[in-house]
């Protein structure tokens, strides 16, 4: 059975939403977007994203970052092939209950029907892991559902005041053991922590 690896850029606060810009998800009036940018051209940052990427197997995506992702990486520059190759040929599987099953993006899939009975049944296969990138909403489904097995997370050292977070606020104790922990030159940390106990409600 394979993993299920939830990879994140995530604020001191706890914060993910809109990493890299302004534009990218202001959704209820979230004006710090773009916090990670000082962060993003750091060689251990670039380094452990090439790696998280290129190791997964297939790609599980909700809507929003699906469409966002599907709009950039078919022609992204040539100076970030390493990650646009992935990205582009290996199996993507999205959740949504808007978009169609005429996903334009290549090898990409809806999940249709139970989409915590489909991951189960995509962990169930021998390859390599499946990772999430973003995907706030979905991730918060998977962790309810126990198909979360480790989070890859880079924290920056930099508070938002609010706004979309990648734990759900649901009163569920979640343990974890801390796998690695490295910290970069501009005071991010990157961490991976895997489940390490069931679930207690």
């Amino acid at each position: 059975m394979r993993k299920l690896i939830v990879s994140e850029w995530m604020t001191l606060d706890g914060v993910v939403q809109s990493p890299t810009s302004p534009t990218e998800d202001d959704e209820a009036g979230f004006k710090n977007g773009g916090w990670h940018a000082p962060h993003a051209s750091d060689p251990m940052f670039r380094k452990s994203v090439e790696e998280t990427v290129n190791g997964a197997g297939g790609f599980v995506l909700g809507r929003r970052t699906y469409l966002n992702f599907a709009a950039y990486w078919p022609n992204a520059p040539k100076d970030v092939a390493s990650l646009a190759k992935p990205l582009n040929t290996r199996p993507k599987y999205v959740a949504s209950t808007t978009l169609g099953d005429d996903l334009s993006w290549q090898n990409s899939t809806l999940l249709q029907g139970d989409v915590a009975e489909r991951v189960a049944s995509l962990k169930r296969q021998d390859t390599d892991y499946l990772l999430v990138v973003g995907s706030t909403t979905l991730v918060h489904y998977l962790m309810q559902h126990n198909l979360v097995d480790e989070f890859r997370l880079m924290i920056d050292p930099v508070l938002v005041g609010g706004g979309k977070r990648i734990f759900p606020d649901d009163g569920a104790l979640r343990s974890l053991r801390l796998v690695n922990s490295k910290s970069t030159p501009t005071g991010a940390v990157l961490v991976t922590y895997e489940r390490s106990k069931p679930e207690v409600d």
